[in-house]
């Protein structure tokens, strides 16, 4: 790819993702500008990437074909209006924060631009990453190969309508955390039967892992597999009766309205 990517933040999430693009090989370090708030992480990115950085966010703005805001949902005001001015004709802007339409980041940089929404998670950090993308209607299909391209570099991604987009941290850009929470319960509950900790995260761990991997590439339906495991009268389907009595799904349901709520929200 021959387009000049930069990013104005890189924390861990813009950090991530930074790294799956130079990983891929599609996009050479000087062909990157980053700029950051603090001097201390500015050298830690270009020492780790050598990747070109500054600390001015005008001058990435005024370098970028393609460009990530790695910010928080409070900071875009501010950084847009300190960036229109120094913006490229036909750049693309890259957002990912919660909660930021497309209509936002016109309406901050007071005119039309090419808006790609996204949404990532941070498994992006080890390159299985799930990113939901919506586009506003400047973006050309050109764009959308670009976009994309630079986003598969560091996990999967799905195409959605914005108005969908207020949903997709509750099922892939938060789940982690809940996930997170179940590998530890499953752990917590091996330590308890005699299994050593660490022995119990990696048990646990690669039985979600691949649990994951069976629905994604058998392409058939959770309920089925995990009918398949459950033989008549035996341990597991006990388990699972304990787990309805407990409102195991139900609780996951209630967590992602709350979830879904927050996020609709925050820029309210």
């Amino acid at each position: 790819m021959s387009k000049k990517i930069g990013f104005i933040g890189c924390g861990k999430m813009g950090e991530a993702m930074l790294a799956g693009i130079l990983r891929s090989g599609n996009v050479s370090p000087e062909m990157i500008m980053v700029s950051t708030a603090s001097v201390a992480t500015l050298t830690k990115i270009t020492s780790k990437y050598a990747v070109q950085g500054c600390l001015d966010n005008k001058e990435v703005a005024g370098f970028a074909d393609m460009l990530f805001l790695a910010i928080q949902p409070a900071l875009h005001e501010q950084v847009l209006s300190e960036v229109k001015a120094h913006l490229k004709e036909d750049v693309v802007i890259i957002t990912m924060a919660a909660g930021i339409a497309t209509s936002q980041i016109e309406t901050g940089l007071g005119k039309r631009v090419k808006v790609a929404r996204t949404m990532p998670n941070t498994p992006s950090l080890v390159g299985e990453g799930m990113t939901a993308i919506s586009m506003n209607d400047e973006i050309t299909a050109a764009d959308i190969l670009d976009v994309t391209t630079l986003l598969n570099s560091f996990g999967k991604t799905e195409l959605i309508q914005e108005h969908q987009m207020d949903a997709v941290p509750a099922i892939s850009g938060s789940s982690p955390a809940y996930v997170y929470m179940f590998i530890e319960a499953l752990a917590d509950g091996g330590v308890r039967d005699g299994i050593p900790r660490t022995q119990a995260y990696r048990l646990a761990a690669q039985a979600v892992l691949g649990a994951a991997k069976m629905v994604l590439e058998t392409e058939k339906h959770p309920g089925a597999l995990k009918d398949d495991v459950c033989t008549p009268g035996g341990s597991t389907i006990a388990a699972v009766a304990t787990l309805e009595e407990n409102r195991f799904r139900a609780s996951i349901l209630e967590a992602m309205k709350a979830c879904t709520d927050k996020t609709k929200g925050i820029n309210q």
